[in-house]
């Protein structure tokens, strides 16, 4: 059985559109050549790999396990071809991260100095998102690594390597009548309003917290993905937030920000770098991931002093 790698790339967009019209339009093919091509593949699997239906094509089962083997194989292919490239153009120096809003304030901006200093030939292409998009990115291969929240069981597909812990805890204005109180409980808070990010894993921890509580849910006016608007909109008026202590303090003497001690709330979140396993990762990338863990040990050991 020979495959051929084209064939097997068309039929992965055969099996991602589930229309051989669509896929045809998609590759820039007549359809008569991807049918011939499908053809080819079936013929060298001796087995069927889609059934018409009305709408299209429907993978069968053999086909959609071909499909995922098919995924890694173009994921590999590229790998090399990057490898190669990198290697021929001289830019084994290049790193493409990703990062949230999180990552890129507290990660990769104290790092410049020391990155630009010890590996002056690096060069970066930095995509900032959410994990929504990040670790998508990441998988498909358009990303050499991540830098944001990561789980607690790392992915089977990912490496994944601890940074800091962040946490999270309740904000409000100076003038709340909550603030300067030395205890507050989940049940103040619940009575309160609030201004909360899209429904993401600190929003939606949140709203656990409440309910494992017995409590109804916070009560949003004001949900946004900005939180240079939040903070804003909490300092000027009786609404809470709930956010990472490093970003909150940063904003809290100017804005007239303070943290509630509200023991309940306080969640510790795992911030790290992530990469895939088996992926071709130049020698620059492990250098850049070296250079991330000192500068977040150094900034861990000017936090400590500084307490």
């Amino acid at each position: 059985m020979r495959l051929g790698l084209r064939d097997i790339e068309y039929f992965r967009v055969i099996g991602e559109h589930g229309n051989v019209a669509r896929a045809a339009e998609s590759l820039g093919l007549s359809q008569p050549a991807l049918s011939k091509s499908l053809r080819r593949l079936e013929s060298a699997m001796q087995t069927k790999l889609v059934k018409k239906t009305p709408k299209g094509v429907e993978l069968t089962a053999v086909g959609t396990a071909f499909l995922a083997h098919g995924r890694r194989i173009q994921l590999f292919v590229d790998d090399v071809a990057r490898e190669v490239a990198d290697l021929a153009q001289g830019r084994a120096g290049h790193v493409r991260v990703g990062a949230n809003n999180y990552g890129i304030n507290h990660v990769l901006l104290p790092m410049c100095s020391t990155l630009f200093r010890d590996a002056p030939k690096m060069t970066f292409q930095v995509s900032v998102a959410s994990n929504d998009v990040l670790v998508p990115a990441l998988r498909n291969g358009q990303l050499d690594l991540i830098i944001s929240g990561v789980p607690s069981s790392p992915e089977e597909d990912f490496v994944q390597v601890h940074l800091l812990d962040d946490v999270f805890a309740v904000f409000a204005a100076t003038t709340h009548r909550l603030a300067g109180l030395k205890r507050v409980t989940l049940a103040d808070v619940s009575r309160e309003k609030w201004a909360l990010p899209p429904p993401v894993i600190s929003s939606q921890w949140l709203h656990r917290a409440f309910g494992n509580a017995g409590l109804a849910p916070p009560q949003i006016t004001l949900e946004t993905s900005s939180p240079t608007l939040r903070l804003h909109a909490v300092a000027s008026s009786d609404l809470l937030s709930f956010g990472p202590r490093l970003s909150m303090r940063e904003a809290a003497l100017p804005l007239g920000l303070t943290e509630l001690p509200v023991k309940e709330l306080t969640w510790h979140r795992p911030i790290g770098a992530r990469y895939r396993k088996a992926a071709y990762l130049s020698p620059a990338v492990f250098q850049f991931i070296e250079i991330v863990k000192a500068t977040v040990k150094e900034m861990a050991t000017e936090t400590y002093q500084t307490r």
